[in-house]
């Protein structure tokens, strides 16, 4: 018996469980996947917004802002990339300096800190690449970048560290309200718990809408993105947005954390909610957008396209609440949710607490060390590794310089790694140019050899998606033998 059971392991449902396990509280996270950060969370612009864009007064702005103002602080507690570049709306013609000013009101009113309209010349100083019909921008000094994967997974590691099961390949298949709580039925059996956490992206509203009385729709919104090669970095400095319009902030082109330039996203309203598949004209249109604002950009160094879902829900807020007798809801999470990641976690741990009376954890942890990256160290330090650790001198991702000290670290850490995509979230083994065709058989090696586990068992992303039959010279002698 569950105190909280939350369904969801992307970085809301990671950020609840971080901040309830600051309490006396027996919670458990259900998710349907292999492993954390493998919806919504693992594909998006990475973007901390500011908070200038939310319509003032609503959630959405107030939980923005405030998790925007936590997370510069949250990066040193818990470990992970974090860059507070800033950000720029760019107003491409005269007429349009209205509605740049309607947003720069807007985000004082939401209580956004710097916010600056800066004319042409001070916005070539910080964007030589802008486009030539850019008139004026709106500077937010406090728009940031950061890595979704690393700060879910930090969310994560610190939750289970002190104490939250996470239980993957678990899919809820039915919710059942009884004289004790609830009773969770899924493909692994049934869980009892008191409290119900609903942080299902873009399923929420299936749940929702089986256990509340007022039903809820959420639509999943497509996103297609390209990814820019480090060949890229220094072409843009800031998170440049354009005007927003009805679908959102429109095409970004910005900054990555680890040195790639991202462009996208698309927004396009679609009913399959797993279709992540990129189009021709999505990514067309991402090309055509993004030169709105940018000249010159370098999209022949385009080593991948991707695309995300955004969990949009008809009234374009966040659903966070009780919604039903002991069922909280983290629906409706939609852009800017990862930057209000924190903030949800907060609020949501705060309202299960005031109603149930958790008492606070006196041996809580509230710091987590993310995964050493030898490249952060000097010449000397890094052979000083090496001569404890010799795995940490072998290179096995050599777009991204990852060595096999980092996959095993990946492997080991709590809540480790457990396919290449788990691996390649943890340690960008995979991401870099030739994504994954070099280095892909080595670390299907390391995680067969660490897990104890044949080759022909690992997966690109869990259950369904092996990548071998078995060692070409076994399958041989099987032959020879039934012969």
């Amino acid at each position: 018996m569950y105190d909280v059971i939350i369904i969801g392991a992307g970085v809301t449902g990671c950020a609840a469980a971080r901040w309830l396990s600051r309490y006396d509280a027996h919670v458990c996270v259900l998710e349907k996947e292999e492993d954390v950060c493998c919806g919504t969370s693992k594909a998006n612009s990475a973007i901390v917004h500011a908070g200038f864009d939310a319509e003032n007064g609503s959630l959405m702005a107030k939980l923005n802002v405030r998790g925007s103002e936590m997370m510069e602080a949250l990066s040193k507690e818990l470990d992970f990339s974090y860059n507070r570049c800033g950000s720029l709306v760019v107003c491409l013609s005269e007429e349009d300096r209205p509605k740049l000013q309607a947003l720069y009101e807007n985000g004082l009113q939401n209580g956004v800190k710097g916010l600056e309209i800066i004319d042409r010349k001070r916005l070539v100083e910080l964007e030589p690449n802008v486009s030539d019909d850019a008139v004026a921008a709106l500077w937010a000094p406090t728009g940031a970048i950061c890595c979704p994967f690393e700060m879910t997974l930090a969310f994560a590691e610190n939750a289970a560290q002190n104490g939250v099961e996470f239980c993957f390949d678990t899919e809820v298949q039915s919710l059942c309200r009884t004289g004790e709580g609830w009773v969770v039925r899924t493909n692994n059996g049934a869980f009892r718990s008191r409290a119900i956490v609903n942080a299902a992206g873009v399923y929420a509203d299936v749940f929702h809408n089986a256990v509340c009385e007022k039903p809820i729709h959420i639509t999943p919104r497509r996103g297609d993105y390209c990814l820019l090669d480090h060949s890229a970095e220094g072409f843009v400095r800031h998170t440049v947005f354009q005007l927003p319009g009805k679908f959102g902030k429109g095409v970004l082109v910005s900054p990555t954390v680890h040195g790639n330039v991202i462009v996208g996203p698309t927004a396009i309203d679609i009913t399959d909610r797993e279709g992540t598949n990129t189009t021709a004209a999505g990514l067309n249109e991402v090309v055509q957008k993004a030169g709105l604002s940018m000249k010159n950009l370098p999209m022949r160094q385009t080593i991948t396209s991707f695309a995300g879902l955004r969990a949009h829900e008809d009234g374009h807020e966040f659903l966070i609440g009780e919604s039903a007798q002991d069922f909280f809801d983290c629906a409706g999470i939609e852009s800017p949710g990862l930057s209000s990641a924190p903030a949800i976690g907060e609020l949501v741990a705060g309202m299960l607490r005031k109603k149930y009376g958790f008492a606070e954890k006196r041996d809580f942890v509230a710091t987590r060390k993310g995964i050493l990256d030898p490249k952060t160290l000097s010449t000397e330090a890094w052979n000083a590794l090496i001569q404890r650790e010799p795995a940490y001198g072998q290179i096995i991702c050599r777009c991204e310089s990852v060595t096999e000290g980092e996959i095993l670290d990946a492997i080991r850490r709590p809540l480790g790694a457990k396919s290449l995509d788990g691996v390649k979230r943890r340690t960008r083994a995979g991401m870099g140019r030739c994504q994954a065709g070099f280095c892909s058989p080595r670390v299907m090696e390391i995680l067969s050899r660490e897990r104890n586990v044949p080759l022909s068992s690992i997966t690109k992303n869990g259950a369904g998606s092996e990548l071998i039959v078995g060692v070409t010279k076994d399958k041989y002698a099987e032959v020879r033998d039934e012969a």
